[in-house]
């Protein structure tokens, strides 16, 4: 792909869109970015690029920037603006950092994607290959956008990326050459509209696979599982409920491999990771591991050494027998369901931010016998009040601190309260980071006040 004299326009100047400068000005590229925020939010990285000869509208997406380019790259999360669907209609090429990545990058691509358990998955199966002194490499929207590896890649690197739905939209080309599904639940319909939408964008990860190439899905949810014979790849399924002929499942409190001679992995109760559903991330990086030579004794090791991530079902202290949880990375209803599955004991949960289109009376059942309180905050908190009204007692906080302590007084000594908002946090916070360290930080105020 030629981009020497090419006008490209990338949308955002996030950390994606100065991933995307740099390398579209080594390869002679003419570079401008739009960017709805305001330079006083941009900061000075907006001088910063124009003195190297990037054209920078900040706080403004003119049509015009669009039908000039010869190419366009919006950031991950930019949504299709009227202004980018113009350009596609007058033939313009809109392609993904991922997709145009994916035509400069030698090594061996793993891409990870579903709609809860990415980042588990990825950063796992990453340190699985690390640990087994593969020259890996963590890539995507959990870290480091894969456009930074392509001028450096080298034929036996092995990127392991987790893919958004966002960034899955704008490919053609891509192809990884292990290609995971976790699962597909309702998700982000306030950016693809519709659900069939994000569905189609999710299953473009397997549609460039061929024969050579492994697509490891999961057996428990009938929508993936239906996807393997979608294409030419080689399947290897996961499963908690069944034996796949290829793959891995639970089996007897055991994960059993099925690719080739039957073998045990390791069992469940050595797994780190709190919540059934964190043997189906476990499956799924150990089937990428063994997909890439992995050895099982060096894959159990990594497993049984792995801690989790922040954010995820983070246990961040006990105040008087009451235990606090941060789950703020689950922004999908089907997240809260799993992270309410993980407790035996009676949990205060903390609901609410942006709505993202979800379906909140799916968490009436799971809420059955488990859940002793909800405490409400945020835009989507009159939503969730209707949807849960008689199925637990509900309360409104005005913010987290607010929620913190009310959770507090809501437990009683061996029980749980837990973030777990089904909803993102951009009405209230820059990230589901923010969101749960904002958490951490009035949990800690609360246990320094009782300490006074």
């Amino acid at each position: 792909m030629e981009l020497q004299g090419k006008n490209v326009l990338v949308v955002g100047l996030g950390k994606t869109g100065e991933a995307l400068c740099r390398f579209l000005l080594a390869r002679g590229a003419r570079v401008t970015v739009v960017d709805k925020q305001p330079a006083e939010a941009l900061g000075r990285k907006i001088e910063r690029w124009r003195e190297r000869g990037v054209t920078v509208a900040a706080g403004r997406q003119d049509r015009v920037y669009f039908l000039k380019a010869d190419l366009i790259i919006p950031s991950p999360g930019v949504p299709p603006i009227p202004e980018m669907e113009t350009a596609r209609a007058k033939g313009i090429a809109v392609l993904s950092e991922l997709e145009l990545a994916s035509r400069f990058l030698r090594g061996t691509v793993v891409g990870i994607t579903g709609s809860n358990g990415k980042s588990t998955t990825t950063t796992l199966a990453h340190k699985i290959l690390k640990d087994a002194g593969r020259r890996a490499f963590l890539a995507g929207n959990i870290c480091t956008p894969l456009i930074s590896f392509a001028d450096r890649s080298r034929a036996d690197d092995v990127f392991v990326t987790e893919i958004s739905s966002f960034q899955l939209t704008y490919t053609q080309t891509f192809k990884p050459a292990v290609a995971a599904i976790l699962n597909i639940s309702i998700n982000h319909i306030d950016w693809h509209g519709t659900f069939e939408h994000y569905l189609e964008a999710k299953t473009k990860i397997l549609r460039n696979q061929d024969a050579g190439d492994a697509a490891i899905l999961n057996r428990d949810d009938p929508r993936v599982w239906a996807l393997r014979r979608t294409g030419p790849f080689q399947t290897f399924g996961f499963s908690r409920r069944y034996r796949p002929a290829r793959g891995i499942s639970v089996r007897n409190g055991s994960l059993v491999l099925t690719d080739g001679p039957t073998r045990k992995l390791m069992r469940t109760s050595e797994i780190p990771l709190p919540g059934a559903h964190n043997w189906e991330n476990v499956m799924a990086a150990a089937l990428i591991g063994r997909r890439l030579g992995v050895p099982l004794p060096l894959i159990k090791k990594s497993v049984k050494g792995f801690r989790g991530l922040e954010h995820r079902l983070e246990r961040v202290l006990t105040l008087k027998g009451v235990t606090f949880v941060n789950d703020s990375k689950a922004t999908t209803v089907d997240a809260t369901i799993k992270a309410l599955e993980s407790f035996g004991q009676k949990v205060v949960v903390i609901l609410g931010g942006k709505d993202k289109g979800a379906d909140f009376t799916l968490l009436r059942r799971p809420m059955r016998g488990r859940v002793k309180r909800v405490i409400l905050v945020g835009q989507a908190k009159d939503k969730i009040r209707a949807a849960l009204a008689g199925y637990a007692p509900l309360e409104e906080a005005a913010g987290l601190r607010q929620a913190v302590r009310s959770g507090f007084e809501s437990a009683a000594r061996g029980e749980i309260v837990l973030l777990a908002p089904a909803c993102a946090s951009f009405d209230m916070f820059k990230d589901y980071e923010d969101r749960g360290r904002a958490f951490k930080k009035e949990v800690r105020r609360l246990a320094e006040r009782m300490k006074d």
